[in-house]
């Protein structure tokens, strides 16, 4: 018997940037004893957000690594630019129009992308007729102004 398909959950940013929503939903993540990996294109911007993980909140922080430090498989959540999963990551979040890679290790997928931006809209419109197209169940969620409501 094979394993489900990956579900892939767009999030359709129109009121927040990334580094303001990536936080809670990596927290809901590891509230249900998931590893996450975090995978995007520009390393100054994973480093960015490397520090800001650790601050974000003045009362928590989220245990993370990045994905060429020591120990990097045994990370909660991994910041990493290349395809693999060496955290063995049940959630993948794609940043900044990273490529996927192979989806079968994960779960579930989480497509952050900004909506005003003409090119992060084109990029989700195309991934989300591949993904469609290859079986994966696909959810899109738009921020409103009381919070997310999921459209499709």
């Amino acid at each position: 018997m094979s394993a489900a398909p990956c579900e892939i959950w767009f999030y359709h940013l129109e009121r927040s940037s990334a580094e303001q929503v990536l936080p809670e939903l990596l927290e809901k993540t590891l509230g249900r004893g998931w590893k996450a990996l975090v995978r995007g294109g520009d390393p100054a911007r994973l480093n960015a957000l490397d520090a800001h993980l650790w601050t974000f909140r003045d009362d928590s922080f989220l245990p993370h690594g990045m994905a060429e430090e020591p120990l990097a498989e045994r990370q909660p959540v991994l910041l990493i630019a290349a395809l693999d999963n060496p955290n063995g990551g049940d959630a993948l979040f794609l940043l900044d129009g990273a490529e996927p890679g192979d989806l079968s290790d994960f779960a579930r997928c989480i497509l952050l992308f900004d909506g005003r931006d003409e090119e992060a809209l084109r990029l989700a419109r195309g991934r989300w007729k591949a993904f469609k197209a290859a079986g994966h169940p696909v959810s899109y969620w738009q921020q409103a102004e009381r919070g997310w409501e999921k459209k499709a």
